[in-house]
């Protein structure tokens, strides 16, 4: 209860003038007040009407407390956090894919490049409005598309990746995994789908730094078929067996990845959590207060003061 407080405290000001009010009303109702000092205290409930013995738990306490509760209410009590409506329910997710010549190999037909292509529009497709980045690499990295929910956009841009568009050849398989996660952690954190067929060996040392320092999920979709370059792309790239996602002919791997990717919470960014309004846990509490008054009979010795 460390982050308790009150998300309208000025509204705990009412409670001043509303305790002088009902105090000022209760000694206005009462029957006796003009006579006392007149009359002696012990005869005033023989004397004057509706000047018995007050109750402990009279109608006065329950009003106000009733408004003191209220006020309580309206003041906006809070001790945690929720996230906004209008934030993304669902993690962002950068995908990270190889343009090389290698991926213009046709061992998947029609090649590579562009089966992986295809397996990114049915993962958009699958994750509706929910954030997507690209990133393409080859002898350097570049951000194709920064966080959007516009999946068509980035389908158009993926279509038209191809090795002849990079600047140059090569691999810089760790530049484009750090330029993801920054991308990332810029709009509120995700996980990265990394699309490649194989890593270079000088690359291997770069790429299992970056992974021991960054907590970013990462699921690695292997556009190959041959057994052999699988083996060599796990050993490479540290995925384990859950991390690394042959590309399939049916649509197995993008389940597993869509799971994966939902399993990530989406960070908030700044605005998009609020404070949650606790104070409609004490509307029960002030409805049960107020029950007394709709029994006959209940008001009847304030009525009759008045």
């Amino acid at each position: 209860m460390g982050d308790f407080h009150f998300l309208r405290p000025w509204w705990l000001v009412a409670v001043v003038p509303l305790v002088f009010i009902v105090w000022a009303l209760r000694r206005a109702s009462d029957a006796s007040t003009p006579w006392r000092g007149i009359v002696a205290e012990h005869l005033l409930p023989y004397l004057v009407q509706g000047a018995e013995v007050k109750r402990r738990w009279g109608p006065w306490w329950l009003v106000t407390a009733s408004a003191v509760l209220a006020v309580i209410v309206l003041a906006g009590p809070a001790w945690k956090r929720s996230p906004s409506p209008f934030a993304d329910d669902v993690a962002a997710l950068a995908v990270v894919i190889k343009v090389t010549p290698s991926m213009k190999t046709e061992d998947i037909a029609p090649n590579r490049l562009a089966r992986s292509v295809q397996k990114i529009h049915d993962l958009l497709e699958r994750r509706g409005g929910s954030k997507a980045a690209l990133i393409a690499y080859a002898g350097s990295a570049h951000v194709v598309m920064p966080p959007t929910a516009d999946s068509g956009i980035i389908d158009t841009f993926a279509a038209a990746l191809d090795p002849a568009i990079m600047p140059g050849d090569g691999d810089a398989a760790a530049e484009a995994l750090k330029l993801a996660g920054k991308t990332l952690a810029a709009g509120g954190g995700g996980s990265i789908l990394w699309i490649t067929d194989a890593v270079a060996a000088d690359e291997v040392a770069a790429v299992s730094a970056w992974r021991s320092s960054t907590r970013t999920p990462i699921q690695v979709l292997a556009p190959v078929a041959d057994e052999a370059e699988l083996k060599a792309l796990l050993s490479h790239t540290e995925a384990g067996p859950f991390g690394l996602i042959q590309l399939t002919a049916d649509d197995s791997d993008i389940d597993r990845i869509e799971r994966s990717a939902k399993s990530v919470a989406a960070s908030p960014v700044d605005g998009d959590d609020r404070w949650q309004d606790s104070g409609y846990w004490l509307l029960p509490l002030l409805l049960i207060l107020t029950l007394p008054f709709f029994r006959k009979g209940w008001m009847q010795p304030i009525a009759a003061r008045s």
